[in-house]
């Protein structure tokens, strides 16, 4: 689908978006959203602080596209810093820029803020997300993401 990049507007989210925001994931998981998932979204709509990265791409008034990040304190002894947990983009505006678009967004709205670094976690499988996140000047840090399965 064409369009002019320039009538993309992000912004950080509101409650109006939530439903929006809902459809973008279920489409990129190929599945229903979870009432867990669509409280998480609408309570950080609600309660967005100073410190929240929670952005929309936002083209005529609709939602394409997502952020959700925030700030980690204390992790592990080291400075604060910033996570991008997931963020999405309508199948229909993807590799057009627009996930680019958020995530400089994101790391201006962090400088801002006095944070110097930001990190994420991607399934190693996952080469798209991988690449996307390498263009945007990721690379592997120090840390080791690790589980423990409770189930």
């Amino acid at each position: 689908m064409d369009f002019d990049q320039n009538n993309v507007s992000i912004r950080r989210w509101k409650a109006g978006d939530v439903d929006d925001i809902c459809e973008i994931y279920s489409l990129l998981t190929n599945k229903g959203v979870d009432a867990d998932f669509k409280r998480m979204v609408l309570e950080r709509a609600q309660s967005i602080g100073m410190e929240d990265g929670h952005f929309v791409a936002e083209l005529d008034g609709k939602i394409i596209g997502f952020m959700i990040s925030y700030i980690l304190p204390f992790g592990f002894g080291s400075e604060d810093c910033a996570y991008v947990a997931t963020m999405g983009v309508h199948p229909k505006f993807m590799d057009q820029g627009i996930g680019a678009g958020m995530t400089k967004e994101v790391f201006m709205f962090y400088k801002a803020r006095g944070i110097s670094t930001v990190y994420t976690s991607v399934p190693w499988d996952s080469t798209d997300l991988l690449s996307f996140f390498k263009t945007m000047g990721f690379e592997r840090s120090n840390y080791i993401n690790l589980k423990h399965d409770l189930g």
